[in-house]
């Protein structure tokens, strides 16, 4: 088939590789000049890191250099999907700095005409593929709210960004600076422009648990969270047999147990009592959106005074002062100066190069993404996603999506009736939004739930592991090198030779 993948990401390079060793045609279109999605240079804040450590972000294939940090920066996972475009000769398949403007199904719906923009050209004609691979990120979309008073706080001289668009320290040098949100993006950037800036204010609707990354500044979080026996301390959709059937049943006080530990501990090691910045709930409560790590710095920054936390607190407006200065009214009646305000306020999940009507048929009545295995829509054919399904081992399950879209291409993965397809979806959402009280990115976000995603992946086509290694995945970080032999494998079984 000729395929056009859209988004050079980790999810559409390793759909581009699988796709690529299966025979097929495939071309890869990224507005961005480099490859890399959410850290492409074009993208990536600064101070961006990894939440994993490198050895289980990664591709199979591919571990992450020797050299790297434990956490390696944005720039160095960029050149790191450098080296896999090289390692697997992607590179004839990329048209950078090329936007798809509009994809449309023929009108026999039997295959696509995709029209894209090289940077700085007219819009080109349309190009027949047979199959289209959505990988263009749900967290490379930001959202930035419509503030009261914007037009008089930029005619001050003010300026309002998400983070991804604060490629530089520079930016916020000796200015007065408010950053909106308290997640990842929030706090990496706060503790990074702390130093620098006139002063730096964090205003955060709802104060999310972190992790510190070695807890008890002893135990890397990487024994905790990136094992099975980590995610089983939260209980899933189904809940399976053996030590996770323990754990929420007879177990279940060891599990609170042990959730309760690491929460206390973390609370005495990151002196969140001391700061007041102890979030409301459980520390169970981490896994209800996303996990997040304490970034470096954030927390002695605001000991000390550097960055100040307004908590349980939102911008109520955007205004200037009696001199004429920029600055940001909160809903408690706090007024902070404001020159710079950078928005880490999440992502929009939308396919903006698809017409109403085809968007329309992708989502259901509360606009979330019904797609079965986070990879197939219902009634869009010849379609598939990558990078739909929000994981701890991003890499990985990117890499494993894209075989089962390979093997759904092949007409090799049991696919059930639309109909049980449709309920297994709907119940699938139905359950997120419970869980994540309404966070789920459209349907997108299976955190902490990675390895059951890939699990359920792997059972259809029929590639799970064996016993002796999914059992020393519970107490020991997963390697995504586990995975290494399964595209050849499945290439064998579809006759495409290995």
């Amino acid at each position: 088939m000729k395929i056009a993948v859209v988004g050079a990401g980790f999810a559409g390079l390793a759909s581009t590789k699988v796709l690529r060793e299966f025979g097929h045609d495939v071309t890869v279109f990224d507005k961005t000049p480099d490859v890399g999605g959410v850290w492409s240079a074009s993208r990536r804040y600064s101070g961006l890191t990894t939440q994993n450590n490198k050895g289980s972000y990664a591709f199979s294939d591919l571990p992450m250099p020797k050299d790297y940090p434990e956490w390696p920066s944005g720039e160095q996972v960029q050149a790191y999907l450098e080296r896999y475009v090289d390692l697997h000769d992607l590179r004839p398949t990329l048209r950078l700095s090329t936007e798809v403007v509009r994809a449309e199904l023929t009108a026999a719906e039997d295959g696509w005409l995709v029209t894209a923009r090289r940077s700085g050209e007219p819009v080109g004609d349309p190009e027949p593929f047979d199959h289209v691979v959505v990988a263009n990120g749900i967290f490379s979309d930001p959202v930035i709210p419509r503030f009261e008073g914007l037009a008089q706080l930029m005619r001050a001289g003010g300026k309002v960004v998400a983070a991804s668009q604060l490629t530089s320290l520079e930016d916020a040098r000796d200015k007065h600076v408010v950053v909106v949100g308290y997640g990842k993006s929030a706090c990496d950037v706060a503790a990074e422009i702390g130093p620098v800036a006139a002063s730096t204010h964090v205003v955060a609707r709802h104060l999310l648990w972190k992790l510190p990354k070695k807890i008890a500044n002893a135990l890397n979080y990487k024994y905790l969270l990136l094992t099975r026996m980590g995610e089983g301390l939260f209980r899933y959709q189904t809940v399976a047999g053996g030590m996770e059937r323990f754990l929420h049943g007879p177990g279940d006080g060891v599990r609170r147990s042990m959730l309760s530990s690491v929460g206390s501990v973390s609370t005495k090691q990151l002196h969140l009592k001391e700061l007041g910045l102890v979030p409301r709930g459980e520390f169970a409560d981490i896994a209800r959106s996303t996990v997040s790590l304490a970034t470096d710095g954030f927390f002695d920054q605001v000991a000390d005074g550097t960055v100040r936390v307004h908590r349980d607190a939102e911008i109520e407006r955007l205004a200037t002062d009696d001199d004429g200065a920029p600055v940001a009214v909160l809903d408690d009646g706090t007024t902070v100066p404001a020159d710079l305000v950078v928005c880490g306020t999440g992502f929009h999940q939308r396919v903006p190069f698809l017409d109403d009507d085809l968007q329309a048929r992708l989502l259901d009545d509360r606009g979330n993404f019904q797609l079965y295995r986070q990879v197939l829509p219902h009634d869009v054919p010849h379609l598939t996603f990558a990078g739909y399904n929000s994981s701890l081992f991003s890499p990985l399950s990117a890499e494993v999506a894209a075989l089962w879209t390979a093997a759904h291409l092949a007409g090799a993965v049991r696919v059930p009736p639309i109909q049980v397809r449709r309920e297994h979806v709907t119940n699938r959402v139905d359950w997120m939004e419970k869980r994540t009280e309404g966070k789920h990115a459209r349907g997108t976000n299976v955190i902490p739930f990675s390895l059951h995603q890939i699990d359920e992946m792997l059972d259809d086509l029929d590639l799970r592991l064996p016993a002796a290694t999914r059992a020393g995945q519970w107490l020991l970080p997963v390697d995504p090198k586990a995975y290494r032999s399964l595209s050849d494998k499945l290439r064998r079984r579809v006759g495409q030779g290995a």
